[in-house]
């Protein structure tokens, strides 16, 4: 594009520096958080920190990761984030796959009804009582069992689909394939962009979900690890904080580590992981943000 009068650049102009400053807003905070985690409490204590270290440590990252609960909870968040996108988007795709064919009988009034339960929801005491019937109350599979079907997933998917060439599937027919054999065979491998997308945003959801596992997990063993960052951030005391990373007064002192420090370390490991997923699938993340932008 090319900006030929004055006033267009300076609009252009004051567009840049509105996202560059809103990003800042956005990122710092994050940063601080960064910065603060690898730096000595007692420093930190000080105040003033901002963008740089000043006395740089590893001790605090060392404390969290011997707290053998950390580990557990980091395992059962990437088991339950991993199971769960699969599970969520094989299932709902097949559904949706199923909704997006016009020769299917009451297609419509199965669309109604997923669409409906987008606004209406049974609330949390008739959901408990059903976990507790079917035995997923302190059950790994609550953090996955609900998640199997997503309305809103759906409508994506079935956008998508409809806009798949019909000659591609009947060609599938014509050499003898079924609906089975042209779902896995002929419809996922042309569809790697909404699959992405829509296993980036439940991935995204599963690993910060801390709610369920609060509601209807007991056993410490099943706690997630956004659930136990949330204790350990909701610690109102030096005391709470060292009985939820099993850290001793004495070593705290002698580490030099603080409240502040353990927690920032904390957020920190929480949310790297999920990070570093997004490079893997950008490429198909580009395309498929667009989804059912454009009809043809």
């Amino acid at each position: 594009m090319i900006l030929k009068s004055r006033p267009d650049k300076i609009l252009v102009a004051f567009s840049y520096i509105f996202l560059v400053l809103f990003c800042l807003t956005i990122l710092y905070p994050f940063w601080n958080i960064i910065v603060i985690s690898f730096n000595e409490s007692n420093d930190t204590a000080r105040g003033g920190l901002t963008v740089f270290t000043r006395e740089f440590t590893l001790e605090n990252y060392k404390q969290v990761f011997k707290d053998t609960r950390l580990l557990g909870a980091f395992k059962i968040s990437a088991l339950r984030t991993i199971i769960s996108t699969f599970c969520a988007t094989l299932f709902t795709s097949m559904f949706a796959y199923g909704i997006s064919r016009k020769q299917l009988k009451f297609r419509r009034f199965y669309l109604k009804y997923c669409t409906l339960t987008m606004y209406i929801s049974a609330g949390l005491i008739p959901t408990y009582i059903l976990f507790r019937s079917i035995h997923l109350i302190n059950n790994f599979w609550v953090y996955v069992v609900p998640w199997l079907f997503s309305a809103y997933n759906m409508i994506i998917f079935k956008s998508f689909f409809e806009n798949l060439s019909d000659g591609l599937i009947d060609a599938a027919k014509i050499d003898g394939a079924g609906e089975y054999l042209t779902f896995f065979k002929v419809v996922i491998p042309v569809s790697k962009p909404v699959y992405a997308t829509l296993a980036l945003f439940v991935a995204v959801g599963q690993w910060n979900s801390w709610f369920d596992s609060v509601i209807y997990i007991t056993k410490s063993e099943l706690l997630t690890l956004p659930a136990l960052l949330r204790q350990i951030i909701n610690s109102n005391t030096v005391e709470q904080l060292l009985a939820q990373l099993n850290v001793s007064a004495t070593e705290a002192i002698v580490s030099k580590i603080s409240t502040r420090s353990l927690s920032s370390a904390t957020m920190i490991v929480s949310v790297v992981p999920i990070i570093l997923v997004y490079p893997f699938l950008q490429k198909y993340f580009a395309g498929g943000i667009m989804l059912g932008s454009i009809k043809e």
